[in-house]
């Protein structure tokens, strides 16, 4: 039975309800039990053999990439300006040259003329060369005061440059057998010789004949002759990054004869000082 509502004696203070049933109290609920055992944070971090065993796997990557797939290269001359400059670091796409039966995972690719080739040079096999192909296997080859014929066709080439030079008639009429030039490799000389028909260079198969695009300041297959397949190393792909010459070469950067004058260029601020080091706008171009 329901007890009735206690009346204050006080007329301020407000009537106030009250039951007979109790309030209830609610409990929280519990966590479920978890099935996992709690785990040290220290468990969390990799051991030193899983550090280790990441390593090898990236070097076993890289390793297999250098080899069969890209390589990279840096030029050092200026043999090929201005297509290529000095400073110039290459990725080499080593599957785009490969010749036949060498193991790639691609199959081999055809070299056209025209196409810019990373090579051993055929002096020198510990070192790479980087050239432009002009002549292919049976072409008939001659040069005309620096003009290139192919098969009594003049070849257009707007990729080369012909910068001021003293003359030189081994180098714009070749082939040129007056005279052998003092730079030319003497088994080079002996072999050109065996080649030579109508005043044409024959280009015999499995080789081909290179020329830089700088074409007055190059050594090339005038010089020291072809090229052969199993020598081509692949095709540059992208110039990823562009190193600026050093100061010293650079002839922009000479100070007037006086000693008490000031620099022809401002020295640079330490910000400039660090950013211009590189050819930022070659960074990730095409190599054509």
């Amino acid at each position: 039975m329901t007890q009735p509502a206690a009346v204050s004696s006080n007329p301020g203070i407000p009537i106030a309800s009250v039951t007979s049933e109790a309030p209830q109290t609610r409990l929280p609920n519990p966590r479920p039990a978890s099935n996992h055992p709690r785990r040290h944070p220290h468990h969390d971090r990799p051991s030193v053999a899983t550090a280790l065993q990441s390593l090898l796997h990236l070097i076993v990557i890289a390793i297999f990439i250098i080899t069969f797939c890209v390589q990279p290269f840096r030029i050092p001359s200026e043999s090929m300006e201005s297509t290529l400059l000095v400073g110039d670091f290459l990725l080499v796409d080593k599957q785009a040259a490969a010749p036949d039966g060498a193991g790639t995972l691609l199959p081999a690719a055809t070299v056209h003329r025209g196409d810019i080739i990373v090579f051993h040079d055929p002096v020198d096999s510990t070192l790479h060369l980087v050239k432009r192909v002009i002549g292919l296997p049976g072409d008939h080859l001659r040069l005309h005061n620096g003009i290139v014929y192919i098969n009594g066709h003049a070849l257009t080439e707007p990729y080369a440059v012909y910068r001021p030079s003293p003359p030189d008639n081994f180098r714009d009429n070749f082939p040129r057998l007056q005279a052998p030039d003092p730079e030319i490799d003497s088994h080079w000389w002996i072999r050109m010789r065996s080649l030579i028909e109508n005043n044409e260079l024959i280009i015999p198969t499995g080789n081909y004949f290179v020329l830089g695009d700088n074409r007055n300041d190059s050594e090339d297959s005038r010089y020291w002759g072809f090229v052969p397949r199993e020598a081509i190393v692949g095709k540059p792909l992208v110039i990823y990054f562009s190193l600026l010459p050093h100061e010293s070469d650079d002839p922009t950067t000479l100070t007037q004869p006086d000693a008490t004058a000031k620099p022809m260029h401002p020295r640079p601020s330490k910000l400039e000082s660090v950013v211009d080091f590189a050819r930022w706008s070659r960074t990730f171009q095409i190599v054509r």
